[in-house]
């Protein structure tokens, strides 16, 4: 069942509990910590946080446009509360990594997830993130996304054209990814949350992207007013996010 109605952050909790068991006790949340390893794949800067034991799955964080892979690390800390090994990434034209942003986009999240070896994975992205994660799900191999007011193809080619993304991109050579239009989303689990009051992304897609979601396990939630940020680093949202992802990601 897909939850499609606009929901509370109470509600949406009560969407998910008890379906998506989740070994975070109580509410106490990792304390804030350094990642336990960094790096450079293919011209991309990574950092990747641990669990204390060897961990179930891995999770690959996307962030959206013009933002960075510190910007998400608490995300990162609260996955290896539930026993997942977290990556994000500067993504080209981002924070450390190479640029300009180029038709290698969806390619680098496949790079990057080769990092985790034999595990399985899941994606964790925003706005331009919850794009290209669900764009990049089945070259990945991933077992289940979550995608955060996720922008579209021709948003996103607009913005790039127009110079008004905040970062360094090549026009020309993402057209060739993004001309072929909205990416199918995979048959996976998918958790799509959109707060209604998204002022850059508008509620609409991912209204019209919930019914294309196929895999039962699937969850739509809209969550009354916000803004494009609200949700990305809200405790209770984030909180679904790491449930729904230690739940789907293990096989």
């Amino acid at each position: 069942m897909i939850a499609r109605a606009p929901l509370s952050a109470g509600t949406a909790a009560a969407v998910l509990r008890g379906c998506c068991h989740s070994p975070v006790m109580g509410n106490k949340r990792p304390a804030p910590a350094p990642p336990a390893e960094t790096g450079r794949e293919q011209g991309l800067e990574w950092a990747r946080f641990n669990p204390p034991d060897s961990p179930l799955g891995g999770v690959l964080i996307l962030h959206g446009a013009g933002s960075r892979k510190e910007n998400h690390y608490d995300v990162a800390r609260q996955m290896t509360g539930a026993g997942l090994s977290a990556i994000c990434f500067d993504q080209r034209g981002h924070g450390a990594s190479d640029g300009p942003m180029d038709e290698r986009l969806l390619d680098d999240v496949v790079s990057v997830a080769g990092l985790f070896g034999q595990l399985p994975i899941g994606l964790r992205g925003s706005s331009m993130g919850g794009f290209v994660a669900l764009g990049a799900a089945r070259a990945a191999n991933a077992t289940a996304v979550v995608a955060i007011c996720p922008t579209t193809a021709a948003q996103f080619g607009e913005g790039v054209r127009a110079g008004r993304m905040g970062f360094e991109a090549d026009p020309v050579a993402i057209a060739s990814v993004l001309d072929r239009g909205e990416p199918e989303p995979p048959d996976v689990p998918v958790l799509l949350l959109h707060a209604d009051g998204d002022e850059i992304v508008p509620v609409s897609r991912s209204r019209e992207l919930a019914p294309l979601l196929t895999n039962s396990a699937s969850r739509y939630i809209e969550v009354p007013g916000g803004h494009h940020r609200s949700l990305q680093h809200d405790p209770d949202f984030v909180s679904l996010s790491v449930k729904f992802l230690a739940k789907h990601i293990p096989t």
